[in-house]
């Protein structure tokens, strides 16, 4: 079989904190209602946005991205998707047009029709000039329709329906209330095990759209196969220690999955509640908020001491972003509260107001090239050499460094380890 059918849409807006990502959670919580198995994906680097998403769906998210994930990797995913789906969900980021490869570009590549999302406050009949841009912008892509968000009244509906071109359907919308709206912080949404109310406000969205949208599928996409990958298992018999907990949650799925088919086990701690490391070869610390937690990480001075144990011993040590603050000497809060952490890394990390970093970042480490990206709200005072640095394939104004002594690597990149499985698994190799 050289191709698998399956309804999909891209679900993408004008710009960002349009609600994309409560009309594709709401769009997957009601297909699910009617029984329909949905894989939702979410556009470009992000941790936050496929936690909502997976528990909308009930099945794990993974990122899309035509740069950092790459066109094969992609292909693959969404081929193995359109296998067990009955919809394809994928969530765009930022604007539809917006960076580059955009949104746009990734539907283009593989076929996929776009649902634009508006916010509809304020708006009469401008909304329809909004809609015919997304719809217009680029004629070569292929465009599913319309859905408005933050609609005030029925009659407000109407008049955006009724504004739009024949040529653009109509989807219907969501309308503004606080029982379906998710709450964010400096990094984007609050992360869904914090949000307690979640199914309910998700369940409250779904039965919103039900009230405007039609149950229908959208058309079917054509997904091709990808070649065939073999993945040697270069980590058979290794255990990897992975912290998950609320400061340590940002990782991508894809990234735990690589490492199990390598042969890996993997094992999960928690450095805030645990004093003591499982029995592992290597250790994964992944970004996430430890500047929400920073007194509670600082107090759990067992913890520290055995990761210190871990490093001394020589054993690998991989930290992004939140875990690169957490090896620091000290990490300062926003309120300029200092707090001592696991001290493996001579520096000290200020939360800032303004974002510090966003951007793509490729790096050219000793073991081979990976792809990530870079978003942080703190600034690290350090005067440790870097191993190397990253490179923005867009602006080219960031470049990240990456830190390294001995087996332990610490960087503010988030890396996306499926790009070069052999590189990933050089790094946790004892």
């Amino acid at each position: 079989m050289t191709t698998r059918q399956c309804p999909a849409v891209l679900i993408a807006a004008p710009a960002s904190g349009q609600g994309k990502t409560t009309v594709t959670a709401a769009l997957a919580r009601r297909h699910r209602q009617l029984g329909r198995k949905v894989r939702v994906f979410k556009c470009g680097p992000d941790f936050l946005d496929p936690m909502i998403l997976e528990v909308a769906s009930g099945a794990p998210v993974h990122q899309l991205d035509l740069w950092m994930v790459g066109l094969e990797q992609s292909q693959r995913l969404l081929w193995e998707a359109a296998g067990e789906a009955d919809l394809i969900l994928i969530e765009g980021v930022m604007g539809l047009f917006d960076g580059t490869p955009s949104a746009a570009d990734l539907a283009r590549q593989f076929g996929v029709p776009v649902l634009g999302v508006i916010d509809g406050s304020g708006m009469a009949q401008t909304f329809a000039a909004m809609a015919f841009g997304l719809a217009h912008f680029q004629p070569d892509l292929a465009f599913a329709g319309i859905l408005a968000n933050k609609l005030g009244s029925a009659r407000h509906a109407e008049i955006l329906r009724d504004s739009l071109p024949a040529d653009i359907r109509w989807f219907g919308g969501l309308p503004r209330s606080p029982d379906i709206a998710l709450p964010s912080r400096h990094l984007g949404l609050v992360q869904a095990d914090e949000l307690a109310d979640l199914d309910a406000r998700l369940d409250a969205a779904a039965a919103a759209l039900a009230d405007s949208v039609d149950d229908a599928l959208p058309a079917s996409v054509s997904f091709t196969a990808p070649q065939v990958q073999t993945l040697p298992p270069l980590l058979a018999g290794v255990s990897i220690g992975v912290a998950r907990d609320s400061a340590f949650a940002f990782v991508y799925q894809a990234n735990l999955q690589l490492l199990r088919a390598l042969g890996a086990e993997l094992v999960f701690f928690s450095p805030m509640h645990d004093t003591h490391l499982p029995a592992v070869d290597s250790l994964y610390l992944p970004g996430g908020y430890p500047e929400l937690h920073a007194a509670q990480l600082a107090g759990n001075k067992a913890m520290q001491a055995e990761i210190a144990e871990h490093h001394l011993q020589g054993k690998p040590l991989v930290a992004e972003c939140g875990g690169l603050l957490y090896l620091l000497d000290s990490l300062t809060d926003l309120q300029g509260e200092r707090f001592a952490m696991a001290g493996l890394l001579s520096g000290d990390a200020v939360m800032q107001k303004r974002l510090a970093a966003l951007a793509l970042q490729a790096v050219e480490l000793p073991e081979g090239k990976l792809h990530g990206h870079t978003f942080h709200h703190s600034q690290l005072t350090t005067e440790m050499q870097p191993l190397v640095r990253g490179e923005c394939p867009n602006y080219r104004r960031t470049a990240e460094a990456v830190y390294r002594i001995e087996r332990l690597t610490a960087s503010y990149v988030h890396f996306y380890l499926p790009g070069n499985p052999q590189a990933a698994a050089a790094l946790f190799r004892p």
